[in-house]
């Protein structure tokens, strides 16, 4: 019984035989006329999240020197960011160059659940390594008692694994609901998609506050309370509340039905997908000594610059 949960999962998504229902998104503005340069734009965005981010990580998995807790943090944190953007950046530079911006209710289904998880999954990554952080500045004598790698490994694998649990049965559950409308106010698939059925809204907006709680406010409390316990590194906290306050926009702005224009919408959309994939390698490159130290290395191979590097 409980594999059952995981067996309808993929079975609602690997069965051929099933009818293909399509939703429209309703959430580009003005697409005609800026089409090529929301492409060319995205792509751009996309390609710098991709190659920034794997090179970090391929820093990270090369070297052995950072073969450590904190960089394991880091690392799948950088892993998290890509597939967080692959997620939702192809299908989106698709329909910029698409007449019509649809997807299949199965697809649509699966793109919100991955998009969440990979929200919820941001913020598990940073508490842990706020937990880390605390415990290396507070406890260093104990810290290679504490931190040990199978640990740090172990609380990767929470960090994707509880988001999963939380996602899987309502993603299951929305998939057999009846569909009493065929269009989603948003430019790719996430909370809006509970306006799509002929339920009332009762049922998910319990649900949905539930994994809140679970997945985003009580990982964000706790990286507030550790780093108020070591207010010498306070600042660097500063970048993941900023994240939060847009995941927090992503799911309130839908709950609350606002007025706020399609145009309002749309920018804010997509500083939620921009933000934290580009600005996490910049963050952790530039500030990791370490990492910053093999950077260098890669990016000053030339004579020229062969003295300022290895200074």
């Amino acid at each position: 019984y409980y594999g059952k949960p995981i067996y309808l999962f993929f079975n609602l998504f690997l069965s051929t035989d099933m009818n293909v229902t399509y939703i429209s998104l309703d959430g580009l503005v003005e697409i005609e006329k800026y089409r090529y340069f929301y492409f060319f734009m995205m792509l751009t965005f996309y390609i710098l999240i991709v190659c920034s981010n794997c090179t970090i990580i391929s820093l990270i998995v090369i070297h052995k020197n950072l073969h450590e807790p904190m960089y394991i943090f880091i690392a799948s944190l950088l892993i998290n960011s890509v597939l967080f953007s692959t997620n939702i950046y192809p299908k989106l530079l698709a329909d910029f160059l698409s007449k019509e911006q649809v997807i299949s209710f199965q697809a649509c289904l699966l793109q919100n659940m991955f998009f969440y998880l990979f929200g919820g999954s941001e913020f598990f990554l940073l508490a842990v390594m706020s937990y880390d952080r605390y415990v290396s500045i507070c406890k260093p004598l104990q810290y290679a008692i504490i931190m040990k790698k199978i640990k740090a490994i172990v609380f990767v694998g929470l960090a994707w694994g509880v988001p999963v649990c939380h996602l899987v049965v309502p993603v299951i559950r929305n998939s057999k609901k009846e569909l009493c409308s065929f269009k989603l106010t948003g430019i790719f698939c996430n909370n809006s998609i509970n306006y799509l059925f002929c339920v009332g809204l009762g049922e998910q907006i319990i649900s949905g506050l539930i994994i809140l709680v679970n997945v985003a406010i009580l990982p964000l409390l706790f990286i507030i309370f550790t780093y108020a316990k070591i207010l010498i590194v306070v600042y660097k906290s500063s970048r993941k509340i900023n994240y939060s306050c847009l995941a927090i926009y992503d799911v309130t702005i839908v709950r609350v039905d606002s007025n706020l224009s399609k145009t309002a919408r749309f920018i804010m959309t997509l500083q939620l997908i921009m933000y934290t994939p580009l600005c996490n390698p910049i963050i952790y490159g530039l500030k990791m000594t370490e990492i910053y130290k093999h950077l260098r290395k890669l990016f000053c191979n030339s004579r020229l610059c062969h003295e300022y590097c290895y200074s």
